[in-house]
């Protein structure tokens, strides 16, 4: 389904366009951008694995890492490492806001024509944004891994296998009641990683209005209203850590309000 035309560029200054058009190279082919907070032990590792990924894509591909605000180190370190890799952007606005502030700020500031965010952790290996890059050229709009799909993939240590069975039951719940409420055919909402073709970015992350983790069941609630086509994409996910970022429990609570209030943004029109 084509891409509806009312969506409104990112608007900066003058000064700043020019400078952008004088100095900037070759509009970049591809930007993956990634979200990160207190992630000093393996945020290298993040970015030497992206960076190898991109490499591969051509020049203007992109890197950016957005720092939360994390209290570890890890902003020092990729200060440094932005030093060292030309690909590597580093963005970061001192404190800490949450997983879609972030991803917000690194795609509006991303200049690829596809755009794909992924976890810091690479709980989906890098190799899998090759799948969702095929899923827009194939002609989405919006392509999203999803861990619910009879293809998809699960590698694990047995140490976790009860605490992902209460995850996975509750992440199914969840996504069942999205589904009823705002209207989506999406399974899995929340995974962590997703892509989109530009003009796509631009029409969902203007309108973003939460900054936590349901950010993302509202950007496919924003696809849905412009009427962009949104395809999942069975992947391979790695699961070797409890999460450290996430209260299982609070965080439940909270996505059940972002969804009461994302039905109440509809009505009132704020994503038109």
């Amino acid at each position: 389904m084509p891409l509806k035309r009312d969506f409104r560029p990112v608007s900066p200054s003058h000064a700043c366009s020019i400078t952008l058009i004088l100095c900037a190279p070759k509009v970049a082919q591809v930007s993956i951008v990634v979200p990160a907070y207190n992630c000093r032990d393996f945020i290298e590792q993040t970015v030497e694995a992206g960076l190898c990924f991109l490499a591969a894509k051509g020049n203007g591909s992109e890197l950016i890492v957005v720092d939360d605000g994390s209290t570890d180190g890890t902003s020092a370190l990729l200060t440094k490492l932005a030093t060292r890799h030309r690909g590597l952007k580093v963005v970061s606005d001192g404190r800490n806001h949450g997983k879609g502030h972030a991803v917000r700020l690194g795609v509006l500031q991303s200049s690829g024509d596809r755009v794909v965010f992924i976890d810091a952790d690479l709980a989906y290996p890098m190799t899998e944004v090759d799948k969702i890059l095929a899923a827009l050229e194939d002609g989405a709009d919006v392509a999203v891994a999803t861990r619910a799909a009879a293809e998809s993939q699960y590698v694990m240590s047995p140490v976790f296998f009860n605490y992902i069975y209460t995850r996975h039951l509750g992440s199914r719940l969840f996504n069942r009641m999205v589904r009823a409420v705002l209207g989506l055919t999406t399974y899995d909402c929340q995974a962590g990683l997703k892509g989109f073709k530009r003009e796509a970015a631009q029409i969902l992350f203007e309108r973003q209005t939460l900054e936590g983790f349901t950010f993302d069941v509202e950007l496919l609630f924003v696809a849905k209203r412009h009427q962009l086509s949104v395809r999942e994409v069975p992947v391979v996910f790695r699961y070797f850590s409890e999460p450290t970022t996430v209260s299982f429990i609070v965080d439940s609570v909270k996505a059940l309000r972002d969804v009461a209030r994302l039905r109440l943004n509809g009505w009132r029109g704020l994503y038109n």
